[in-house]
């Protein structure tokens, strides 16, 4: 991925995220590869939410989409808010988690990015995310990225590190970024990338971009139902 792509997807990202609006969506799938119908929630931001898409677009129900192809019985709750930094997941883990969730995908760490805040206290409000789905016996995918090195090596190697030591700390699946599905595919062609699966701000993906991210992503979201412990 050429620096100019890069550049638009990691220090961009976010920038117009303040002008979409949360959304809610909660579709139940039939199929049968589960016992039973279980709640994966997916915590996230712009990205997760769908922004600039209309809702049957969106990353979340392209997955349900996805996994209901492979007949499994899923409800996933979008719990991604335009945005939202790590700190705001925290704020609302308790609530988005309620009574029902079966899973977690955490997606969270971008505006933190944007905005500079200290790696640290990123760390620290993904920390108490992942502290709060183990108390609940809850499988998480951490979906991580990388920081760009415009912070300076120091900040971005203790950024990189907070999503695989978590992981390891907590046993939570981890995938290295969300959008590394498009910077393969850009690798031939930033340009075109660019103009194939970008939205016109290039920041986020349009609906192609999430198919493709969706592609990637699925597997990982299957083999975290699998760790899905059954319901006394």
């Amino acid at each position: 991925m050429t620096e100019r792509l890069r550049s638009l997807v990691s220090t961009a990202y976010g920038v117009v995220a303040g002008i979409g609006k949360a959304g809610l969506v909660s579709l139940s799938l039939a199929g049968t590869a589960l016992a039973e119908e279980v709640t994966v929630v997916a915590l996230g931001d712009s990205l997760t939410q769908g922004y600039g898409l209309v809702e049957e677009q969106g990353f979340v129900p392209q997955l349900q989409t996805w996994l209901r192809a492979r007949g499994h019985e899923v409800v996933v709750e979008n719990h991604g808010v335009s945005g939202d930094t790590t700190a705001g997941g925290l704020a609302r883990i308790g609530w988005a988690l309620g009574p029902e969730a079966d899973a977690l995908i955490v997606a969270l760490g971008g505006n933190d990015l944007l905005r500079g805040l200290p790696p640290e206290a990123s760390r620290a409000n993904l920390d108490g995310i992942l502290a709060e789905a183990a108390a609940r016996g809850l499988p998480v995918l951490l979906i991580g990225l990388s920081a760009p090195g415009n912070y300076g090596p120091d900040y971005k190697a203790a950024f990189d590190a907070i999503y695989p030591d978590l992981a390891e700390q907590y046993g939570a699946l981890h995938v290295e970024s969300f959008l590394a599905p498009l910077s393969q595919a850009a690798e031939a062609d930033p340009a075109a990338a660019l103009v194939r699966y970008m939205q016109p701000d290039g920041i986020h993906p349009n609906a192609e971009g999430v198919a493709l991210i969706v592609e990637a992503l699925g597997p990982e979201v299957e083999a975290l139902l699998g760790r899905i412990s059954p319901r006394s």
